[in-house]
């Protein structure tokens, strides 16, 4: 892997950028992996390379937002530490299914990775509805909502260990279900599962030897500046404009790299 000191300044400068374009979007609207990730693309990162170093770049602000919003966690008892135990579980084996991924095929699933991605980011509120309706009518005892939380939780957090755009959607909308329609608390919850497994699968990328310290550095420094911006400018920010901008990048972007991978 690169050094700092092996990297051009344009190319430097570039992953800055994409960085402070994260960390902004991160703040103000979410989905930044849906810009930042095919960003890394184009600056000659392969596919594999690139999802590793978007995970670890952004992987402070997840560790941050789950700091932040620490006052809306319920308290700890069993089943918390179950949802963490199933959620760093979930981190370990994405990362490993990562790694043993050939290049190859993680490059033919990288349109399809960006497309149920922003499916996701576009309908969020909507599935959010969905759920909270789901919840509150919900007639299932509280044991019964745990269990079927915990199972869901599996594969969303091999997900979000292997390539995790997106993930926070889903973790938000499995979560509203358990408690009943409390936003506040499930994206607490979230915030802290999200940024545990991100952590978990940074290490593992690490001690393997595939992260590309000079990319992650030069991004993370972007995005920490970045987030910065993003919360001076949450008050004054168009964010549905923001949102549909986001949106409509990611889409063509996926067809982009639909052309460019498949055809």
């Amino acid at each position: 892997m690169r050094t700092v000191g092996e990297m051009g300044i344009l190319e430097a400068v570039n992953l800055v950028a994409i960085g402070l374009a994260g960390g902004i979007i991160t703040s103000i609207v979410g989905g930044a992996s849906l810009v930042t990730f095919p960003a890394l693309l184009a600056t000659g990162l392969s596919p594999v390379a690139a999802a590793i170093v978007n995970l670890v770049a952004l992987m402070p602000a997840n560790l941050s937002a789950a700091w932040w919003d620490r006052s809306q966690l319920p308290a700890f008892g069993r089943d918390m530490w179950l949802l963490i135990g199933v959620t760093l579980a979930g981190a370990v084996a994405g990362a490993w299914l990562l790694l043993a991924t050939p290049e190859a095929l993680f490059t033919q699933l990288v349109p399809l990775l960006l497309a149920m991605s922003t499916v996701l980011f576009a309908y969020a509120g909507h599935i959010a509805q969905w759920i909270e309706r789901r919840s509150a009518s919900a007639a299932a005892a509280d044991r019964s909502r745990w269990s079927i939380t915990l199972a869901a939780m599996a594969p969303i957090s091999i997900y979000c260990g292997y390539f995790g755009a997106g993930a926070g959607v889903m973790i938000l909308a499995v979560l509203m279900v358990v408690m009943q329609g409390d936003y506040r608390a499930a994206n607490a919850i979230k915030n802290l599962l999200a940024g545990a497994n991100c952590l978990l699968a940074s290490l593992i990328y690490a001690m393997q030897g595939a992260v590309a310290w000079a990319p992650v550095l030069a991004m993370t420094v972007g995005a920490l500046v970045g987030a910065v911006i993003g919360i001076r400018l949450l008050r004054i920010a168009p964010r549905h404009a923001m949102r549909r901008a986001v949106i409509w990048l990611s889409a063509i972007l996926t067809v982009v790299f639909a052309w460019k991978y498949w055809l």
